[in-house]
């Protein structure tokens, strides 16, 4: 009943017997892989929230579909509800704002430019920065806002 180890009919030793080796492991040790993943996975968690644009402001609610991404990093222009105008995250003065769209629009290859304006902001004051930003050789605007708003039809978020 018990186990044992069966020896070979010719007692004694390891003459006449070949010795074996170890042949390939067939097995993959994937500890490593699952331990590199998960601490890629925390990595992009933490820098994710980091990577948007840093311009606290009050977008409006629409019900609009959001647009295609494009390859080139997008330009955006903030007007906040103090009235600062900034593009990127660098504060322009309004007078100043076609010339360095100009000078920015002629190292672009694209000329998609994304608005972001807060929703307390008068109409006529976002529709000024929308002709400068023509004037400045972009005429591919997008309006940033909030998904879920409410539509026409009386449905919404």
């Amino acid at each position: 009943m018990g186990a044992g180890i069966a020896k070979g009919a010719g007692g004694g030793g390891r003459r006449g017997r070949k010795r074996r080796r170890a042949g390939p492991m067939a097995d993959i040790n994937v500890t490593p892989f699952i331990d590199v993943m998960l601490v890629l996975l925390i990595i992009f968690m933490v820098a994710a929230p980091m990577l948007t644009v840093g311009v606290p402001i009050e977008l409006p609610e629409t019900a609009a579909n959001a647009l295609p991404a494009e390859q080139e990093e997008p330009l955006a222009i903030t007007m906040t509800a103090d009235g600062k105008l900034l593009i990127q995250t660098t504060e322009t003065a309004p007078e100043e704002l076609i010339s360095r769209l100009s000078a920015i629009a002629a190292e672009r290859t694209s000329d998609k430019i994304f608005l972001r304006a807060d929703g307390s902001i008068p109409y006529a004051r976002v529709a000024e920065v929308m002709g400068a930003l023509n004037a400045g050789g972009f005429n591919n605007i997008g309006l940033v806002t909030d998904a879920g708003g409410p539509t026409l039809d009386g449905n919404g978020g």
